[in-house]
C-alpha cells in the first residue's frame, strides 16, 4: 500500500500488479467473470436445496452460499444480466454501452484483478501484529474521541484497513459475546466499516484519477474521522442504550495497560504474540484464497445485479435526478463544477458505493469526479454489501437508522472533501 512513482503520477504496488494482470488476460476477463457469477449462483442453489455436506460442514462456504433471500435474488439477476450483456441478447437497455457493458467489460475486469492480489496479500496487513500494536497505542484515545472502549481500536482498524463486511461481522461477534454495548456496536458498525483500501483504489481508478490516490485517500480518511467524531454524539447513535446484549449496563471500565509496561512496549509484545501465530505459509495462502473467493463470489454478483438495475434506472428514468435535486443548492454553494450531474451521484451510493463512480464517467471536471469518488467511499452505508450485512446481523440498527446515517454522513463529509478538492485542483 506504499505510494510509488509511476508514469501517471503516484500509484501503489497492488494497482501495478492489477494492471499487469489485466494486460496479460485482456479480453478474456469478462468471460471469466461470467463464469464466476455463474459459480456463485450454482453454489447458492446447492446450499439452498441439496445442502451438500461440503457446504454445510464449512462455516466459510455456508456464509458464502447460504445467504438471505434478497441476495439469492441478486445472484439470480446477476447471472441473467451477465449472460445477456456478454452475448448482447434481450433488451438493449440491459447490455448497452451506458449500462451493463460498463459493468461487465470495464468495472468487473478491474475488480477481478484487484480482488485477486488484494485478497491474497491482505493477511500481510492484518495477521502479523500491526493491528495489535496500534490497538495498544490507541486505547487512551478511543473513549474520549469516539465514545468507544479502548479494545474497539483493533476492531475499528480491522474494519478500516480490511473490509467493511469483515468489520461488521467482527463487531457483531464482539457484541454477541458481550464486549460491546448496543450503542458501541452501532457506532463501530456504522462508523468504521468502510470499504477496503484496495476497493478504494478501484473507485479512484474508475474515475480516471489514480495519480491523485494519496490526496484522495487522505480526504477519505480525514473526513471519515470527522464523521466518526460527530455521529456518536448526535441522534440516532447517541440515543442507543448503553447496555449489553444481556441488558446489563456498561460500567465503562477501560482496558488498562499492565503495570510496568509502556503503551508501545505492551503493543509491541502483543504484536509479536500475534506474529508468532502466523508462521504457516499454507494458512497464509488459505486465508488469502478465502479472501479472494469471498470477494469474487460474494461481491461481484451483487455489483452486477444492483449496478445494472441502478444504471438502467439512471439512464432511462429521471429518478436519481429527482432524488438529487435537494443537493444541488448545497453543491452550488460549495462551488462544485457540474453540480447537477454530481447531485444524482450523492443519492445512488445508498444502493451500491461503486455506482456514483460509474455515473461520474460522464462528468468532465476532474475536481467533481474527485469529490464524487471520495464521498462515495465515506458514505459507508450501501445496501449491496455493508448495509445488507448490518441488517442481517444482531447489531441494533434498522433500515431507518441506515437511511438517516447515510444522509448525515453525506452532509458531514461533502463540505470537508470539497474544501480539500479546492486546495488540490
Amino acid at each position: 500500500m506504499i505510494p510509488i512513482p509511476s508514469k501517471e503520477g503516484v500509484t501503489i504496488p497492488i494497482a501495478v500488479l492489477s494492471e499487469a494482470l489485466q494486460s496479460l488476460l485482456g479480453a478474456s476477463i469478462p468471460a471469466i467473470m461470467v463464469i464466476i457469477i455463474l459459480l456463485a449462483f450454482v453454489g447458492t442453489v446447492l446450499a439452498k436445496t441439496m445442502k451438500p455436506a461440503m457446504i454445510t460442514k464449512s462455516p466459510f462456504l455456508t456464509a458464502l452460499f447460504d445467504i438471505p433471500l434478497i441476495w439469492v435474488i441478486a445472484r439470480i439477476l446477476a447471472v441473467i444480466f451477465s449472460i445477456m450483456i456478454y452475448f448482447k441478447v434481450g433488451p438493449e437497455a440491459i447490455w448497452s454501452e451506458n449500462t451493463g457493458a460498463i459493468l461487465l467489460f470495464d468495472l468487473l475486469p478491474v475488480l477481478f484483478s484487484v480482488f485477486l492480489f488484494a485478497g491474497l496479500l491482505l493477511p500481510l496487513l492484518l495477521n502479523f501484529g500491526l493491528l495489535e500494536l496500534f490497538g495498544a497505542l490507541l486505547t487512551k484515545f478511543m473513549r474520549p474521541v469516539f465514545k468507544l472502549p479502548g479494545r474497539s481500536s483493533i476492531d475499528a482498524l480491522a474494519s478500516w484497513l480490511g473490509d467493511g463486511t469483515i468489520g461488521v461481522l467482527l463487531t457483531s461477534r464482539q457484541y454477541e459475546d458481550g464486549y460491546y454495548t448496543k450503542r458501541e456496536a452501532a457506532i463501530v458498525g456504522t462508523t468504521f466499516s468502510v470499504v477496503s483500501i484496495t476497493f478504494s483504489i478501484v473507485v479512484i481508478k474508475q474515475v480516471g484519477l489514480m495519480n491523485y490516490f494519496v490526496p484522495y485517500y487522505f480526504a477519505v480518511t480525514f473526513s471519515g474521522l470527522i464523521a466518526a467524531f460527530i455521529l456518536p454524539r448526535i441522534w440516532p447513535l447517541s440515543t442507543k442504550p448503553d447496555t449489553f446484549i444481556n441488558e446489563k449496563e456498561d460500567d465503562q471500565t477501560s482496558e488498562l495497560i499492565p503495570e510496568g509496561y509502556s503503551r508501545f512496549g505492551y503493543g509491541l509484545e502483543q504484536a509479536q504474540l500475534q506474529a508468532r501465530k502466523s508462521k504457516s505459509i499454507s494458512k497464509f495462502l488459505l486465508d488469502g484464497s478465502k479472501n479472494i473467493l469471498d470477494m469474487w463470489l460474494g461481491v461481484a454478483p451483487i455489483v452486477m445485479a444492483l449496478g445494472t438495475v441502478a444504471l438502467v434506472i439512471a439512464e432511462y428514468t429521471p429518478l436519481f435526478q429527482w432524488l438529487g435535486v435537494p443537493f444541488i443548492p448545497l453543491l452550488e454553494l460549495l462551488r462544485v463544477p457540474e453540480a447537477q450531474a454530481a447531485s444524482q451521484t450523492l443519492v445512488v451510493g445508498f444502493a451500491d458505493m461503486f455506482l456514483p463512480s460509474i455515473l461520474a464517467e460522464g462528468i468532465e471536471s476532474d475536481m467533481t469526479r474527485f469529490i464524487v469518488a471520495s464521498v462515495s467511499v465515506t458514505q459507508l452505508i450501501y445496501m449491496s454489501e455493508v448495509g445488507g450485512v448490518l441488517l442481517g446481523s444482531k447489531i441494533p440498527v434498522g433500515m431507518k437508522d441506515l437511511i438517516i446515517l447515510f444522509i448525515l454522513r453525506t452532509l458531514i463529509t461533502l463540505p470537508i472533501i470539497t474544501l480539500i478538492a479546492h486546495l488540490i485542483f
